[in-house]
């Protein structure tokens, strides 16, 4: 059992609340090219459990899909769906109930750097020997005057939710979570099954627009609405296929998608986790051992985190990509 895998259950035990629900996760792709062959090399490499489904076998399994003869799917049971509000809360209250202190609703203006670092809101200021930034895509806005601006770009996702034409046809006991790398005009597709809204699937690009986290919602969506439509026509005859929900959300990306976890390149107790790239919640646990290790002036000793250093990228003032 992995780390994070660990921390999840024993936070669901702790809290009583229903944090995570393995539904499984399923791979779609054409069989023997790369993206089926990189999941099945990942499980086996790890020596954890899956089932692959030839394009007939796909067929019968998952009757509400439709695609090309020539795709299959490879199934991790273990996969499933984080309950994203319960599980932040349940976090929360651990936190508290270990001593710590939330302070919710204050803007970060200004940090001061020194042994000793000072951190400024709108609304109060903060002094401590180490101090852990965490801004998502306002980051580079808080290291703004530091001189340090890092390769991250925020960029918008449309969250789609489409209705069920029969009612639970696409529900958690017959369709799990899925991923679909690069089929739809070079953009790869995500899903979850009916949970979240009553009869509704969430399906969405993996990738959106560059934008100015301030303005989210400014930027036109209607390419990224088009080839959702087109898709869920194409593969999802069960689904309408016009979105009855669609609300936003941002990813932090760096240029390989792999975030950044490190110590600031001049100030060692200024510790830097960002460019989570659409998939940081998940691996929070791990996150935040990692970041805490730094802070207390260690090196982790649970983890390599070699691909997550800043001077992978050379150059710490690149803001673009």
């Amino acid at each position: 059992m992995d780390y994070c895998t660990k921390y999840w259950d024993q936070l669901q035990d702790s809290s009583g609340k229903d944090i995570f629900r393995k539904v499984g996760y399923l791979a779609i792709g054409a069989v023997g090219e790369d993206f089926l062959n990189e999941n099945i090399h990942c499980m086996t490499v790890n020596q954890a459990p899956y089932s692959l489904f030839s394009p007939e076998e796909f067929k019968r399994k998952y009757p509400m899909l439709s695609y090309d003869d020539n795709v299959g799917g490879m199934l991790d049971p273990d996969g499933g769906v984080l309950m994203a509000d319960k599980a932040l809360l349940a976090m929360q209250k651990s936190f508290v109930s270990h001593g710590g202190i939330l302070r919710d609703g204050e803007r970060v203006e200004r940090l001061v750097p020194g042994e000793i670092i000072q951190v400024h809101s709108d609304k109060r200021s903060y002094r401590g020997k180490s101090v852990i930034l965490c801004c998502g895509p306002w980051t580079n806005q808080a290291l703004s005057h530091l001189g340090t601006q890092l390769p991250l770009k925020p960029i918008r996702i449309s969250v789609c939710y489409w209705r069920e034409q029969t009612r639970n046809s696409h529900s958690s006991s017959l369709l799990p979570t899925f991923f679909d790398h690069k089929c739809c005009d070079g953009h790869s597709i995500y899903g979850v099954p009916s949970l979240e809204y009553p009869s509704h699937v969430k399906l969405c690009l993996h990738s959106g627009p560059a934008i100015d986290a301030e303005l989210r919602d400014v930027t036109d969506s209607a390419y990224e609405l088009r080839l959702l439509k087109d898709y869920v026509s194409k593969h999802f005859p069960g689904l309408e296929s016009k979105p009855s929900i669609v609300e936003s959300c941002i990813y932090t990306m760096t240029p390989d998608t792999h975030p950044i976890l490190d110590r600031h390149p001049v100030l060692e107790n200024l510790i830097i986790g960002a460019g989570f790239s659409g998939h940081g919640f998940k691996l929070a646990p791990a996150v935040g051992q990692i970041l805490g290790d730094l802070a207390l002036g260690k090196d982790p000793t649970n983890f390599d985190i070699t691909p997550f250093k800043l001077s992978r990228f050379g150059n710490y003032t690149k803001a673009n990509f």
